[in-house]
């Protein structure tokens, strides 16, 4: 049995923070019934790399019926109406108000079904002067100040993954947990609100701390750290970069007997502590660089793993996807099935399975058959 089984979620939902959210919910055992638009969740026309089908939208909506409904037309409105009085959890990030102008507010469907646990996911929350601000993932990545620290010194960049809809689809999942287990304590349901700047802005927390308190933004320094060395990626004889993260002046230690192959930088005064390898970085870097352009990828890694050296290596998506770490799991979609990557929490107990990708309206009609009035018990 998987934990959230018997469970109903009605998801209003589109894009990326929303369904994340409840894909997660479904992976759990929930039933996960989506609304699409007789047009569908615009994700569905991101990109059509995967045989046809979205990559982000294959990604996020395993497992999940799609019902399309036209939420103009009243006999729609009464049926998710209908969905809604049955379910658990309702899911929604349209626009701030749109919902409640259809008459979908989360505190009014809480009055009405008061063990009912509500999730708003907006841009900037449900209030503020930016509430009604467009709320794109670079555009949040840019008002939280993430893409002043990423990237290198000379511009900004994006983080290369939709980090501010990832992050707030996470929070969502995490706290519609904490709703239904506060639930089972009181019975009551609960109304939350996440929004992709508040994810963003609690993530720039550090960053936000060293400029209030330390009176100095971080500076972007690439894959480099602002106040650790040596960290960053380093290229071998043969062209392939390994990335070193110096934590500790004994990992130090071990990499000036170890790949350095010179133990007296370890009293060096440049490099003696931490504090002293960032002063003296372009020294230090110079000498780690140094020293593995004279090795092989293959003679690089040994020596590290010899030494006990916190490495890694620079890979492209191509070595991701052979990766021997990487954990697959297969779904199928309309198009056919697909390998997609494994969940990130692996259950000792329970078999992982992916459920399929549902096709624009695959279970209207059948939707439609089970919540009709004379049906309801």
């Amino acid at each position: 049995m998987r934990p959230l089984e018997g469970l109903l979620v009605i998801a209003l939902e589109q894009a990326v923070a929303a369904p994340l959210c409840t894909m997660r919910l479904a992976e759990a055992g929930a039933r996960v019934i989506k609304i699409e638009r007789p047009e569908g969740d615009f994700a569905r026309g991101y990109d059509h790399v995967v045989h046809g089908e979205s990559s982000y939208f294959v990604w996020l909506n395993r497992g999940k019926e799609s019902l399309v409904l036209d939420l103009r037309q009243a006999d729609d409105i009464a049926l998710l109406d209908r969905l809604v009085a049955r379910a658990d959890i309702f899911v929604q990030n349209l626009a701030p108000g749109a919902a409640g102008r259809l008459g979908f507010g989360s505190a009014e469907l809480r009055a009405k079904y008061p063990r009912l646990i509500t999730c708003d996911i907006s841009g900037y929350g449900e209030d503020g002067p930016y509430r009604d601000m467009k709320a794109y993932d670079l555009l949040i990545q840019g008002e939280s100040g993430l893409a002043m620290i990423t990237g290198a010194p000379e511009a900004p960049g994006r983080v290369g993954v939709s980090v501010a809809d990832i992050a707030c689809g996470m929070n969502a999942h995490a706290g519609i947990l904490q709703a239904l287990l506060l639930r089972g304590r009181t019975g009551q349901g609960s109304g939350l609100q996440v929004s992709l700047f508040d994810s963003l802005a609690d993530w720039m927390t550090v960053p936000l701390m060293h400029t209030v308190y330390g009176g100095k933004s971080p500076r972007r320094v690439g894959l480099a750290h602002p106040s650790i060395a040596p960290y960053g990626a380093f290229a071998t004889r043969d062209g392939r970069q390994v990335i070193l993260s110096i934590q500790n002046d004994r990992e130090w230690a071990s990499l000036c007997r170890g790949p350095l192959n010179d133990a007296a930088l370890i009293e060096d005064p440049r490099f003696r502590s931490n504090a002293d390898r960032v002063a003296n970085r372009p020294a230090c870097d110079g000498l780690v660089a140094a020293a593995l352009a004279a090795l092989s990828h293959a003679q690089a890694v040994a020596a590290l793993d010899k030494a006990k050296v916190a490495y890694g290596n620079l890979n492209t998506p191509e070595d991701l996807a052979r990766h021997p770490q990487l954990r697959r799991i297969a779904a199928d979609t309309p198009t056919g099935p697909v390998d997609l990557v494994a969940g990130p929490v692996r259950w000792v107990d329970l078999a992982e399975t992916a459920g399929p990708v549902p096709s624009i309206g695959q279970h209207t009609a059948a939707i439609r058959k089970e919540f009709m009035p004379e049906n309801q018990g």
